[in-house]
């Protein structure tokens, strides 16, 4: 008997819209038609150890790009990254973040804009989107970095945040762990929601045992975690 499959789950603490009560552990596509102009337009941020050449930016941007339905997905390189540099606390990238994300709000005004960051990337994000000069209409946190290197919670961006906010996480994720993501959600003024792959680490890689144990691959895996990704999306812009 082939073993029974485990699927990732979703949680939600709050609705991103009204009468939003899905818990389903399967991502379903939205019943939203995006027409020409509320396909979204998204800037997408890499993480602190890898630029947005990187093999996993790759693969997720055309994820991404491919469910959202997405006008265009934009990713660009921190300036530490020419320069071989460590990178510097997330509060010093804002500036140049905010750029790229004014640049292209400006290029394509007429289309919902979505922050999406990788680790860093995503802090960074939520940092940008508490700008008022920024109209974000979501952020989407891919493994948030919440518990700092010396186990300090680093939840002052996500406090400021007024716009719809998902965080994917992975049950292994060191940096995140759920239970304390799950208390600050609660103090989050912003409708929230969080999207668990279920073994998975900070970049949601589930090990080969555990993978035969639920019966899935891990491209199945990163499907889901997306397919979830352009429910919420298709819910936020539905309800603006």
């Amino acid at each position: 008997m082939a073993p029974k499959r485990r699927r990732t789950t979703e949680s939600e603490n709050k609705p991103v819209v009204q009468n939003c009560s899905s818990r389903s552990t399967r991502a379903r596509r939205s019943s939203v038609k995006l027409n020409n102009y509320n396909s979204p337009v998204v800037v997408f941020a890499h993480g602190a150890g890898a630029p947005s050449s990187s093999e996993w930016m790759i693969r997720w941007k055309n994820l991404l790009a491919d469910a959202l339905k997405a006008i265009e997905v934009v990713t660009f390189d921190y300036p530490y990254i020419a320069g071989r540099k460590p990178p510097p606390k997330a509060e010093k990238l804002v500036e140049f973040h905010t750029d790229v994300v004014k640049k292209i709000a400006d290029k394509y005004p007429k289309h919902p804009l979505i922050l999406i960051g990788k680790s860093m990337g995503s802090r960074v994000s939520c940092m940008v989107a508490a700008d008022t000069d920024i109209k974000a209409s979501a952020v989407v946190c891919l493994g948030y970095p919440l518990k700092g290197t010396k186990g300090a919670i680093r939840d002052e961006p996500l406090m400021q945040l007024s716009v719809p906010t998902m965080f994917v996480q992975g049950t292994k994720d060191g940096l995140c762990p759920l239970a304390s993501l799950e208390v600050v959600r609660k103090k989050m003024k912003a409708l929230n929601t969080v999207y668990v792959v279920e073994n998975g680490d900070h970049s949601f890689k589930i090990g080969k045992k555990n993978l035969e144990m639920a019966g899935i691959t891990h491209e199945e895996v990163e499907r889901l975690a997306v397919q979830a990704i352009a429910t919420f999306v298709s819910q936020v812009i539905g309800a603006m």
